[in-house]
């Protein structure tokens, strides 16, 4: 939420009381809803709201039904760990945690609501067509604010608005316990579409250091939670990563690492992994509420390793292509398929119109290809990793590693792609393809080394 402070209206209002939490339920005009859609950022909320079926029966509900709309919908959920009682129904809420307070639950509510907002002081169709996402919506509305402002008073709809604030203010365990539970409480009302894991895992903070340790263009491109802006890559993909790094490190407790082919064709259970893993006690706890801090320096030091995976993944899935063209023709392949202008108008399919990126910092490449041939490559950079004083470190430059050695083994590699009849499921899906690659990492290290000695 941003700015941090509003103020809700109620019509009429209600209040319960029960253990922690203080309920505050009623009708609210959408015109007394300005100020909650200046600051409205969506963070608490697991999923970010998205334009489709749902939103447009909301916006078509208040346009032709403006009367029974308040009835029709469940309204907006808000939480906030402090606020002050006001004069004529006015509550003005303060968000002290921003990552779990604000707006919980109805984020396509608050979309489909905003748009109608816009609908009546935007009469060009098309800016309204574009807002897909939030963040699309908060750019159109900062840009149509003022005109907003100039019908302020004809938005007299009513929407069903229920606040959560602590029971008793002035008790610090009550706030503490309020906090506590405000997560469990997001997450039940959004069980309507079943959250994923690692929605869950991002609003409890297990992804936050691995959000400060990738660089900024490839932490944008993540969906850390549900229709997200950005999300052009699953957070799986990036987890799935994390075990190269985190297989090397004592692991706490019965928390296991998954087998090196399940970075490739088991993301889920990876993911699972890292949240049992972020969950236990000896690796990160939750600081002053739910949201979780990790201290273990030994996970620390692997995901700070992490950060680098994502340019290295790409380096690879780039330059392969080059280093294997030294031992055979990587573009017969069936599966490849490459970007050639002068082939605009071949009709075999083996030829692309548009130039390929690579997954995480989109690199223009010439091949496109499945990750399945290379994922055991990737894994294979954790030959060139050593663990000192119980953290994960490079034990050379991987980048200069690369430049010298994936030529030679790309020639050892290529057993690997006969062995399985050039088919990615069978190169990613078979433990033995990872061996094979670390082999020849470990290979290709032991002979650097001895060179410079």
């Amino acid at each position: 939420m941003n700015p941090d402070k509003i103020i809700i209206k109620f019509e009429d209002v209600a209040e319960q009381l029960h253990g922690p939490v203080k309920r505050l339920v009623g009708f609210v005009q959408a015109k007394n809803m300005l100020s909650l859609f200046d600051a409205a950022d969506l963070d608490a909320n697991p999923r970010s709201a998205k334009a489709g079926p749902v939103t447009q029966a909301i916006f078509d509900s208040i346009e032709k039904d403006p009367d029974i709309f308040p009835f029709k919908t469940k309204g907006i959920l808000i939480g906030s760990s402090e606020y002050e009682a006001l004069q004529r129904n006015r509550y003005q809420l303060l968000f002290a945690s921003t990552a779990i307070e604000g707006v919980l639950d109805g984020g396509h509510n608050m979309l489909a609501i905003g748009t109608y907002i816009l609908s009546c002081v935007v009469e060009d169709e098309k800016v309204l067509k574009k807002i897909k996402l939030w963040d699309d919506f908060k750019s159109a509305w900062n840009t149509h604010r003022a005109a907003v402002q100039e019908i302020r008073e004809e938005l007299t709809f009513l929407v069903p608005v229920e606040v959560l604030v602590p029971s008793d203010i002035e008790d610090d365990e009550v706030v503490a316990d309020f906090t506590s539970s405000l997560l469990e409480i997001c997450a039940a009302r959004n069980n309507n579409a079943e959250l994923t894991l690692e929605t869950k895992a991002n609003q409890k903070g297990f992804y936050e250091e691995i959000k400060k340790a990738l660089p900024a263009s490839v932490s944008s491109r993540i969906e850390w939670k549900t229709n997200m802006t950005g999300g052009d890559v699953k957070v799986r993909d990036i987890i799935a990563l994390a075990w190269i790094p985190l297989t090397l490190i004592k692991l706490p407790g019965k928390v296991k690492s998954p087998s090196p082919q399940n970075i490739y064709r088991n993301k889920g259970e990876c993911a699972k992994l890292f949240d049992d893993m972020m969950d236990d006690h000896s690796v990160s706890k939750p600081q002053g509420g739910p949201i979780h801090e990790l201290h273990n320096a030994s996970v620390a030091s692997a995901i700070k390793v992490l950060g680098d995976l994502p340019s290295l993944y790409d380096k690879i899935y780039a330059e392969f292509p080059k280093a294997y063209n030294n031992w055979g023709d990587f573009g017969r392949m069936r599966i490849v398929r490459i970007f050639d202008p002068a082939k605009k108008g071949d009709k075999s399919g083996k030829y692309m119109r548009s130039q390929p990126e690579t997954h995480f910092t989109e690199q223009p490449v010439k091949y496109r290809y499945p990750d399945g041939l290379i994922m055991p490559l990737v894994y294979g950079l954790q030959a060139l990793m050593k663990v000192e004083d119980d953290k994960v470190v490079w034990a050379t430059d991987p980048k200069v590693f690369l430049d010298k050695h994936l030529k030679e083994i790309a020639g050892a590699y290529k057993l690997v792609l006969e062995m399985s009849g050039y088919d990615p499921q069978k190169v990613g899906k078979n433990e033995t393809s990872y061996k094979i690659a670390l082999s020849e990492f470990e290979k290709a290290l032991l002979k650097q080394g001895s060179k410079a000695a």
